[in-house]
């Protein structure tokens, strides 16, 4: 069920209604009921898969309580790694199944012995599997690591994984942030709610309007680059940086605001991040629950920096790649990931990588002409590493960003983009002015008039409504 679809527009009331005035009585019946609605969210795009998300939960509950009714090391190990096999076993299978078979094959190929036929199987990636998988298998790490006491409350533990705002795209929670909400009474909070209903509005703003307009010229130019000049290509470069921006973030913002419906906190996903001035910095404001899951669960037990510059560059280079291939069974998002930690590595080693801690133009209206240029150099650097993300290729991409260095790019690109670039422009401006703020509609009472509020409400919805085209999935259900 996609959050910008009637569906969810017939889900959601309804949920809210049933779980704050029916299944109210008890904590136990409220978690049920989540769960309930969450497998029936998950269920409307392919019922099968529930019983993916019922066994990972199942399993990791069982591990958990198994973990803390011994203590016995090997005993101990041993149930943590069958949570990892599991896990980690049930993501290779459906996301990276194909990708070895068809390498395999490819080598084989390369070495003189061409496999006839490589075995290859019809494998449907689940919605969210990334998603979920790595939410489990943290609160496995970190039982394991006495880092957190388990759960025996399987109500609630069931509902933490499945947990319908956040279930396919996270943001990616850490047990220890949101699974203890599910063992408390909730009550409802209008003022959460207000915010989160404005947050949802913004998120839907840079999905509809931005996002889904953005990928008609993305689709039609990457599949027409070879005939298209430069500044086109640019374009559709730039173009593709907004909307993942506007897809990504806009899920995001619409899964943090229903959360807040249901007396739910989740944590920030993004900060604003084309404002970056370093690429440290972008990685500190794009995909935070990700970056800091990385971190923690990966980059720190690997050593981290602690151990001098040449294990700190290896750390860096396997965090990035590692994330390149959390994205996609493909050479292009390890391309992605190897660029990024190349644009990385630099700061790391001259220790520049936390100097921009602080939101730019801190106290200011506008940008000192030094931040203008380390914001669009930075933009810049992402947006080329955006092209690997979004080919089917690394010779597309390739050829792609060969004919972008043409003297054609300094001519005008295809028309009939400008209506999009205001909105675009537009969504940047209000996120510039909110940039020290949670989202783009984060408002006090007393920031404006409520005439003006309202105004401002009902503009977005009827953007929405206007410049909303065919409703297209989230860019990150592929993940």
């Amino acid at each position: 069920m996609l959050f910008n679809s009637i569906d969810f527009a017939y889900f959601l009331p309804v949920v809210f209604f049933l779980y704050w005035f029916v299944f109210n009585k008890t904590l136990t019946i409220q978690n049920l009921f989540l769960t309930a609605a969450s497998y029936f969210f998950y269920g409307w795009w392919d019922w099968r898969f529930l019983f993916l998300i019922a066994f990972s939960s199942l399993v990791d509950y069982l591990v958990g309580i198994g973990m803390d009714k011994t203590q016995d090391i090997s005993k101990r190990k041993r149930l943590f790694f069958t949570s990892v096999f599991v896990n980690l076993g049930l993501l290779g299978f459906f996301k990276y199944f194909n990708f070895f078979a068809e390498n395999f094959s490819s080598a084989f190929s390369l070495m003189g012995h061409p496999v006839a036929d490589p075995w290859m199987l019809n494998i449907v990636l689940p919605v969210g599997i990334s998603f979920y998988t790595f939410q489990t298998l943290s609160y496995s790490i970190d039982v394991y690591q006495k880092k957190l006491v388990p759960t025996r409350n399987w109500q609630a533990f069931f509902a933490f994984v499945s947990f319908f705002p956040q279930l396919v795209a996270g943001p990616i929670e850490r047990a220890s942030a949101l699974l203890p909400q599910f063992r408390e009474k909730r009550q409802f909070d209008y003022r959460a709610a207000a915010d989160g209903l404005r947050q949802m509005l913004w998120g839907l703003f840079k999905k509809i309007v931005i996002a889904d307009n953005c990928s008609v010229f993305v689709n039609d130019i990457f599949s027409n680059y070879q005939t298209l000049p430069a500044s086109t290509l640019a374009l559709g470069a730039v173009l593709f940086a907004f909307q993942i921006y506007g897809d990504f973030s806009g899920y995001s913002d619409i899964a943090i605001g229903t959360a807040r419906l249901f007396g739910f906190s989740l944590m920030r996903n993004f900060a604003f991040p084309y404002f970056s001035r370093d690429v440290a910095e972008f990685w500190r404001r794009w995909h935070i629950s990700l970056t800091t899951w990385f971190r923690d669960y990966l980059y720190i037990p690997l050593g981290g920096s602690r151990k001098g510059t040449f294990k700190t560059i290896k750390n860096v280079f396997i965090i990035f790649i590692v994330s390149g291939f959390w994205h996609g069974a493909n050479w292009t998002f390890i391309a992605w990931g190897t660029l990024h930690a190349l644009f990385f590595i630099p700061l790391m080693i001259t220790k520049r990588n936390r100097v921009h801690i602080e939101s730019p133009a801190k106290g200011r209206y506008l940008p000192s002409p030094t931040e203008i240029l380390r914001i669009t150099a930075t933009f810049c650097l992402t947006t080329a590493a955006w092209i690997f993300f979004r080919a089917e290729s690394i010779s597309q991409a390739l050829g792609y960003l060969r004919r972008i260095f043409d003297a054609s790019l300094l001519s005008y690109p295809q028309t009939g983009w400008e209506p999009l670039g205001l909105g675009i422009l537009i969504m940047v401006t209000v996120e510039w002015i909110q940039r020290e703020k949670q989202h783009g509609l984060e408002l006090a009472k007393t920031t404006l008039l409520r005439p003006v509020r309202w105004a401002l409400y009902y503009g977005l919805i009827l953007c929405c409504i206007h410049f909303g085209g065919i409703e297209q999935n989230f860019i990150y259900f592929q993940f």
